[in-house]
């Protein structure tokens, strides 16, 4: 795991997520991601850069969630052993496969539109709420995954 520590209180991660996305700058994916930088040891100017397509849904089309999206590139960084021994890449799907199923599980998709209800005017989670989710979620792929180390 390429990570320099966990994030040891969640829920002030989670909040600082939010707060980045509440200051209109950050879409959810750089939230997600720029809030976790200091755990990957990573830029977060990089990370907000590397991000920014990844809005409302990938380039504000309303797909793939956002936050989801920044989740999976802290995945990916935390996991990947990079280009020189690319042999963790199975690993790290399976980090993602467990992000998108518990997200899945517990606000039905992870699609934007669906989420923010644009079809169906049904509200399922808000941008925030997703945000909060993915930010714990990841925290605690995070923690197993470093445990069975």
């Amino acid at each position: 795991m390429n990570l320099t520590s966990l994030p040891q209180d969640v829920d002030a991660l989670a909040a600082e997520a939010v707060a980045l996305r509440a200051e209109r700058k950050y879409n959810c994916a750089q939230a997600v991601a720029c809030a976790f930088a200091p755990y990957v040891d990573v830029d977060p100017d990089l990370l907000f850069r590397a991000t920014e397509g990844f809005g409302s849904g990938m380039g504000s089309t309303t797909e793939t969630c956002g936050a989801i999206s920044g989740a999976v590139v802290i995945l990916s960084l935390a996991n990947s052993a990079g280009s020189a021994t690319p042999v963790t890449k199975g690993a790290t799907y399976s980090l993602v496969r467990a992000l998108l199923s518990r997200f899945r599980e517990q606000n039905t998709t992870t699609i934007c539109r669906e989420l923010k209800g644009i079809d169906s005017g049904q509200l399922l989670r808000t941008c925030p709420g997703c945000i909060e989710d993915a930010v714990r979620m990841t925290a605690d792929i995070l923690r197993r995954a470093s445990e069975v180390e």
